[in-house]
């Protein structure tokens, strides 16, 4: 008998729709999904496979979504399992999954990595390593903590994602402008947290009854932080393909234990982490979902595993299997400076020359189209091969011969 799964679906974004369709193929799967936006709106393909749909106001708000399981169980068979993979999902659909009595990760757990500084508790408390930190919810206390932090110090909404709303602040001068800017208060509290240097990486992983099945570590190019602060820069993500390297003997040694004293026992984890000047490594952020920023599709490329699929199988049907890495991949994220539409793009040929073997996917910058905010821009390029040099040699190529100039 197939099992009436749920997919939540805010906004029907084509990044979130590629889940969506790995969850739809699946055999056994009679898929609804409850979204913010009309039916109308999904791609006709997708919309043909799908069991229901029911449109809610809010999907960020536990008692609709629950509202909503119900009537999409009246009215198309019993739900066995409600599913989303964008973050600021996971805290709200886990409180409805647990007053319906569905299974998936607990509310108590989906808290310790929604809220930042509640994460960062627990990590320290466990003995593990990362940032220090202090929740300020006034101005006198955001100088306190500065005082004890020193500079610089990150600032972030302690429920944020992406590294939204995340500023560096280096002197006095700035923490005061910050601090005219953005009033912490008891209602909108502010993380501020120790400024981590070094090298930054992702250890995304599989978990299944508690214990790592799977593994794999991703190298920024520099920081998001960084490419954020300098907007003439274009990001870069390296998939190695060895990733037993001594060099990774501490995340390997701290990522499982971290995500067993958070409360994860099984999905897909996607947790940020430094390893500092001194060699010692410092974990940063974890979310209990798939990576964003087409890193899903790095590590599919890299596996040879449709990760967008292999996702939602192991929370709708306990099962996974390990893949071998065979290859590295890489990513660069093409973006003019500052704001506005693609004027036109140069370097794409050069590029598709000297690289085109290795080309597994890519989105090229469109004139007229706007470029969004943040680090990813207007369009990216993936790479792969089985050495990790050459997959370097074609981002660090990509990066210094694409421009993407902007209206």
């Amino acid at each position: 008998m197939p099992l009436h799964v749920v997919f939540v679906v805010p906004f029907l974004m084509a990044a979130t729709l590629r889940f969506v369709s790995g969850a739809a193929s699946l055999p056994d799967v009679r898929l609804s999904i409850i979204s913010q936006e009309p039916l109308e709106q999904l791609p006709a393909a997708l919309r043909a496979r799908l069991a229901g749909h029911w449109r809610i106001d809010d999907c960020f708000s536990s008692a609709q979504l629950a509202h909503a399981i119900h009537e999409l169980s009246l009215r198309h068979g019993a739900v066995q399992r409600a599913i989303a993979s964008l973050e600021q999902l996971q805290l709200p659909l886990a409180e409805a999954r647990e007053q319906i009595g569905l299974p998936g990760i607990t509310a108590d757990a989906a808290r310790n990595f929604r809220d930042k500084n509640r994460m960062k508790d627990v990590l320290a408390q466990a003995g593990l390593p990362c940032a220090r930190h202090v929740l300020v919810a006034a101005p006198d206390a955001a100088r306190a903590a500065v005082a004890t932090l020193g500079f610089p110090v990150v600032v972030k909404p302690p429920a944020g994602a992406g590294a939204k709303s995340t500023f560096r602040l280096n002197d006095a001068r700035q923490l005061e402008e910050y601090l005219q800017a953005y009033v912490p208060r008891p209602e909108a509290p502010v993380l501020f947290e120790e400024f981590l240097q070094g090298e930054e990486y992702s250890y995304d992983s599989v978990m299944q009854g508690g214990r790592v099945l799977w593994r794999s570590i991703s190298s920024y190019r520099p920081s998001p932080l960084t490419v954020i602060e300098n907007p003439w820069i274009q990001w870069c993500v390296l998939l190695p393909r060895d990733i037993e390297d001594a060099a990774y003997a501490g995340i390997h040694r701290d990522a499982e234990r971290a995500l067993q004293v958070l409360g994860l026992r099984d999905g897909m984890t996607h947790m940020e982490w430094f390893r500092r000047p001194n060699g010692e490594i410092a974990i940063s952020e974890v979310a209990a979902r798939p990576p964003g920023a087409q890193f899903t599709s790095l590590i599919s490329w890299a596996c040879d595993c449709d990760f967008y699929q292999a996702w939602p199988r192991l929370l709708i049907f306990d099962q996974f299997t390990p893949p071998a890495r065979n290859y590295a991949a890489g990513a660069a994220y093409l973006r003019g400076m500052g704001e506005g539409r693609v004027r036109s793009v140069r370097g794409v040929e050069t590029v598709r020359r000297e690289f085109g073997d290795m080309i597994v996917e890519a989105s090229w910058p469109q004139p007229g189209s706007l470029q969004p905010s943040g680090y990813e821009g207007a369009g990216h390029v993936i790479f792969r091969h089985p050495d990790t040099r050459r997959v370097e040699q074609a981002l660090r190529r990509t990066v210094d011969v694409v421009r993407v100039e902007l209206a």
